[in-house]
């Protein structure tokens, strides 16, 4: 049975749903299709927390990072949800070494922000230490419950009349010329055009004409650290790159979760077969990210760790594929970093589809040159 539509969104994580509620809203006929049930944890958008934050030097990330601020807000007024939790940010430590250009990028846009000294910051959030001079984004970082966010996006897209489908997974999407036909379990659909954001099963749904940058799929593992007695107060998000040599494996991330400090490193896990996952934690880098926490994080217990599994999906530069060919645009390899962007992509996804943007930025290009960070 063939059925047909305008669009078909593939994949029901953060930027798939993003993308189907901005399409929706246009008036557009939409079928979102989600290879998992509701509220899955097999890829990259569930849990608790993710941190929102503009610390980027680039005014590619910086425009999108500041009109989904705005996006963030509109979702949350569509849905009568809570899904962006103003925190503060703070980057530190001494390999860290843009923190001038971005605080130079803040300048040219308005962002409030200051610097402090190692000692003032620990002063002011004890439950941290500081290496070097600390960024404090002020008014436009902090956390996004990823959980609420996905499913609020997928509310939003129905209520503009967007169908989404659950437990739907697409075997192969092939671009015919003048249409797009997507096989299914339930039939084959045909669509004007296909937006493609299957996360870590990108290259096994694409036809394998469309050709793409070498996606990494790696099992990540941050934790939970129980808080401390005396430590319940808020805590800015962070992320610390220590100076070289340091005995951890890369810079951190964190932020304060309800189920404690979440902290992890980044983009270190062992690549893994997205349908073959273990799930397990890694015993040395549990233990790394334990003496991590003994040694960075006062207000946190390093011996009531909770782990956290989940999966990157990376580039060799770590940018984004933001991009159109034919009449299927791809959504892939977010590197970690990706879910603050989500309306923003969306929007630019839904304008790639509609013929409303006919390029993308070179940063996001399928086809580009860089190929290192």
């Amino acid at each position: 049975m063939t059925t047909t539509v305008d669009h078909v969104v593939v994949g029901g994580g953060v930027m798939g749903s993003a993308a189907a509620w901005r399409l929706a809203a246009r008036g557009r006929d939409v079928l979102l299709l989600e290879r998992f049930a509701p509220g899955h944890a097999n890829g990259a958008s569930h849990g608790s927390s993710r941190i929102y934050r503009t610390t980027y030097a680039s005014d590619d990330y910086l425009d999108l990072a500041q009109e989904a601020l705005r996006l963030w807000r509109r979702l949350e007024d569509e849905t009568s949800s809570d899904l962006l939790t103003i925190t503060g940010a703070v980057s530190h430590g001494a390999g860290r070494t843009d923190l001038s250009a971005i605080a130079a990028a803040f300048e040219a846009r308005y962002v409030p922000h200051e610097w402090l000294g190692a000692d003032e910051a620990h002063e002011r959030w004890p439950g941290l230490r500081f290496e070097g001079d600390v960024l404090h984004e002020i008014a436009t970082a902090g956390r996004l419950d990823a959980d609420r966010s996905v499913d609020a996006f997928q509310r939003a897209a129905v209520a503009h009349g967007a169908v989404v489908r659950h437990s739907s997974p697409v075997h192969v999407v092939r671009d015919r010329g003048d249409h797009v036909l997507v096989d299914t379990d339930s039939g084959v659909v045909r669509a004007r055009t296909v937006v493609v954001a299957a996360g870590a099963w990108t290259s096994r749904v694409l036809d394998p004409s469309i050709t793409l940058p070498p996606l990494v799929v790696t099992q990540e593992q941050p934790v939970h650290a129980a808080l401390r007695d005396g430590f319940a107060a808020s805590w800015p998000a962070f992320t610390h790159q220590p100076a070289s040599p340091h005995p951890w494996p890369s810079g951190t991330y964190g932020l304060l979760a309800p189920e404690g400090v979440k902290v992890g490193f980044h983009a270190v896990g062992p690549v893994t077969d997205p349908d073959r996952r273990t799930f397990r934690p890694e015993p040395e880098q549990l233990a790394r990210l334990r003496d991590y926490v003994e040694q960075w994080l006062p207000g946190a217990d390093p011996d009531r760790l909770e782990p956290i599994s989940c999966t990157y999906t990376s580039t060799p530069d770590h940018d984004f594929v933001l991009d159109r060919t034919g009449r299927v645009v791809v959504a892939a390899g977010f590197s970690g970093h990706g879910f603050k962007f989500a309306p923003a992509v969306g929007r630019l996804l839904a304008d790639l589809a509609t013929d409303e943007a006919t390029r993308t930025s070179p940063r996001f290009a399928l086809h580009r040159a860089r190929t290192a960070a």
